[in-house]
């Protein structure tokens, strides 16, 4: 990352930024072995241990308009706070209770404290950067992708001694986050809104605009979902090796946190924001591609350790080049993909786009990594095992293409963005 990139930053958003790496930090400090720790040492079934996971997401997901219209109409900043202090509650729940119901509220908490922070967060630093958003955000997944990397390798280390130190030291870490934004993190005014919020819901929902923005750009959250899905039981299929899995992390992370601010800055300068966002989206579908064309021809591996290590690394070479082009186009997509949204959405009423936002695309993730799943089961192995990756470089296709016909009719474009080579767009 470039230290001048994190230097050009306000302090409030050096504040944000750095405390997205606590944030990351502790979440994939714990939530990745919590799966192991219900299963291992409390017994529970992979159908309990499901419905937990699943009310996580869903309490999460399906409260981020509310989180999103709370920090718009009682500020950013107290909804970071309490989102971050609800964590230290949600996550020392999962270490001091190991009964369903205790389990369930720890998920539940958990997720309202993601649909309360992440708007707000965001929508703060959308205001607080001006006109180095995507810079800003650049920055931002950065810091987020280093907690990442880092938060499993602790956890890890952690889990050897016991489940309850992962959960005590996330808690500490979200203690030290939230005194850290109640002593630094400066007040921001509160714009005052004319609608109630029954009335700029309907705003943000007749904005056909903003509502073509988030039908294309929800293409971008349904296959990030396959870094955690597809790809690493493709890698697993193919090498036979549980602990493959973690090279599509690290390939991912590593282009996250060494090129992220490079190719944000190379896009700026090369591209424009509309035309990365549907470039980045097209090299998301085409980061399929390698897999699809290569997989009739790569058998399911036995992990009998038959084959030699030179072979297993060719096996896996088409998920980690898929791995390599998937991230680039994230990297592409998302610092301009939250510079446009409140363009094509609104500066008044930010938290709350930025909660539809993420609501619908929640909602077509989740559709999307079930078409995936079931077309896995039905077809991996088969002669028909490239349906499932045909399917997702559709996706990243239809993506791309609306984005794309939207910045060719101007509905992307900005009075201030340089055209470059955005073509003939104009001001909206």
């Amino acid at each position: 990352m470039s230290g001048a990139a994190f230097r050009g930053l306000s302090p409030a958003a050096r504040l944000l930024v750095v405390n997205q790496f606590g944030i990351t930090l502790g979440f994939y400090m714990l939530l990745p072995f919590l799966a192991s720790y219900m299963s291992g040492q409390l017994g529970y079934g992979a159908a309990v241990i499901g419905l937990v996971l699943g009310i996580r997401n869903l309490s999460q997901q399906g409260m981020f308009l509310v989180g999103g219209t709370a920090a718009d109409r009682l500020g950013c900043r107290p909804m970071i706070i309490t989102g971050c202090a609800l964590r230290v509650v949600a996550f020392g729940s999962f270490g001091l209770f190991t009964s369903l119901p205790g389990l369930i509220v720890a998920a539940v908490l958990t997720g309202l404290a993601g649909a309360l922070f992440n708007p707000a967060v965001r929508t703060y630093l959308i205001h607080e950067a001006g006109e180095h958003r995507a810079e800003a955000f650049a920055v931002f997944n950065v810091f987020a992708h280093a907690g990442t990397l880092v938060g499993p390798l602790l956890g890890a280390a952690l889990l050897s001694v016991d489940f309850r130190l992962i959960a005590t030291s996330a808690c500490v870490a979200f203690a030290v986050l939230t005194v850290a934004q109640l002593a630094v993190l400066p007040h921001r005014d509160i714009e005052r809104q004319e609608n109630g919020v029954l009335g700029s819901w309907r705003e943000v929902i007749t904005n056909r605009r903003f509502v073509a923005f988030t039908l294309s750009l929800s293409a971008y959250f349904a296959l990030y979902n396959q870094l955690y899905l597809t790809m690493p039981l493709e890698i697993q299929r193919v090498s036979g090796l549980s602990w493959s899995i973690a090279a599509v992390f690290v390939v991912s992370t590593l282009i996250g946190v060494f090129g992220q601010v490079r190719i944000t800055d190379w896009c700026r300068r090369n591209w424009g924001a509309g035309r990365s966002v549907s470039t980045g989206l097209f090299c998301m579908g085409a980061s399929f591609l390698p897999v699809l064309l290569t997989n009739p021809f790569i058998p399911t591996h036995s992990g009998a350790g038959d084959d030699s290590w030179l072979g297993i690394a060719l096996a896996c070479l088409p998920v980690l080049l898929g791995t390599v082009l998937f991230t680039v186009g994230m990297a592409v997509t998302n610092p301009f993909a939250m510079e446009l949204l409140p363009i094509v959405g609104s500066e008044r009423l930010a938290g709350t786009y930025y909660g539809f936002y993420y609501l619908v695309a929640s909602v077509v993730a989740a559709a999307v990594s079930w078409l995936a799943g079931s077309l896995l089961d039905g077809f991996s192995g088969s002669a028909l095992g490239w349906l499932p990756w045909l399917a997702l470089l559709l996706v990243g296709l239809a993506g791309g293409s609306g984005a794309a016909a939207m910045r060719r009719r101007g509905l992307l474009a900005r009075s201030s963005e340089p055209n470059l080579s955005e073509g003939k767009e104009t001001s909206a």
